[in-house]
């Protein structure tokens, strides 16, 4: 397999969410990746316990924000072929699919993600 390089746009998984972004850095087992596109925002919650309600500290998980550099392991990094979607919009687009997903499996977990995305959803102004 080929490595990839500097400059190259790219997608990444980093913890739950996955994003669109520019290799800044390659290192020997990660590549420095700068945000510019959100694909799937991260789950809420606990990561050790995921889907459960019942966690000592729920977590409220923010998307890695735009320009916003993350070290991400090269296995969950691949090539990019489309046209990048501005920010915002991208970051919009996977909030309202994270949440129509979580309306469709009624639960604890669920209801305290969606409060958890409602929060969030201020939080990024729109």
């Amino acid at each position: 397999m080929s490595e990839l390089q500097i400059g190259e746009i790219v997608t990444a998984i980093y913890k739950t969410g996955k994003y669109i972004g520019e290799i800044t850095d390659v290192r020997p087992q990660h590549y420095l990746v700068r945000v510019l596109a959100v694909l799937k925002h991260p789950m809420q919650g606990d990561l050790h316990n995921p889907k459960e309600a019942d966690v000592l500290i729920f977590h409220e998980r923010r998307a890695l924000s735009y320009r916003e550099q993350a070290n991400i392991p090269t296995k969950m990094v691949k090539p990019f072929e489309n046209e990048v979607p501005e920010y915002l919009t991208s970051l919009k687009e996977a909030v309202e699919k994270m949440k129509k997903e979580l309306e469709e499996t009624p639960s604890q977990w669920t209801e305290m993600s969606i409060k958890a995305i409602e929060s969030l959803k201020k939080d990024y102004k729109f």
